[in-house]
């Protein structure tokens, strides 16, 4: 038996956070209510934060997030075992906040984007050079992340998507690929064009620190 915070349910996989991820989906297919609670204790907010940056609109995101929960608890008997739940979770939430937006497109501020037009995948792009950290690893401060906050909300939703998964949501390369369902080349070429759009918008707003000194590093 495995006792997850109130949830047990019977396990024959062993111990650990994989054994405890297939608890918790095993009870949400057997329609457990406690497995539904305990999904929302885990997921609620980190769901909720990434819609809400994805949508920038606290009413608008907390519609989403009504709908991400409906659809992963109409399709959990659909789960495969290709991802973890949460990159499951994740891209359901980034689908849903992209087609809340599609439909909104024309009454959102314009969008800043580093490259005209749609962004490609090759395998060039495997080996795109990163001038450095990102923006975000650079908020020592309140002001300072609000101001990177406000940058990104005006970021190509492709792009913001990527660093936000990446820089906020600390996900692998590989796993905003399954999220964003792309290839690693145009998950690469997203984070980088996204970061060297919001230091764009960044610059001369915020005040010059040895920090901003940045060495080429190669994405990883």
């Amino acid at each position: 038996m495995t006792d997850l915070t109130g949830l047990t349910f019977d396990n024959s996989a062993g111990t650990g956070p994989h054994s405890e991820e297939e608890t918790l989906i095993t009870g949400l297919r057997q329609g457990a209510e406690q497995a539904y609670e305990l999904l929302i204790q885990r997921y609620q907010q980190p769901v909720y934060n990434l819609v809400y940056r994805l949508m920038n609109d606290p009413a608008d995101a907390s519609d989403v997030v009504q709908e991400v929960f409906l659809k992963i608890f109409r399709n959990i008997s659909h789960f495969r075992k290709g991802s973890t739940l949460k990159t499951w979770i994740y891209r359901i939430a980034v689908n849903e906040a992209h087609n809340h937006r599609r439909w909104f497109t024309r009454h959102q501020r314009p969008e800043v984007a580093f490259a005209v037009g749609e962004d490609t995948s090759g395998p060039h792009e495997e080996n795109l050079a990163d001038p450095g950290r990102s923006p975000f690893e650079l908020t020592s401060n309140e002001e300072t992340r609000v101001l990177v906050e406000q940058a990104l909300a005006k970021l190509n939703p492709k792009f913001r998507a990527a660093v936000v998964l990446r820089d906020i949501e600390d996900l692998s390369y590989e796993e905003i690929a399954v999220v964003l369902e792309v290839s690693l080349g145009t998950v690469k070429s997203r984070i980088l064009r996204g970061r060297e759009a919001l230091r764009k918008i960044l610059e001369g707003r915020l005040e010059p620190e040895p920090a901003f000194s940045w060495s080429p590093q190669t994405v990883e």
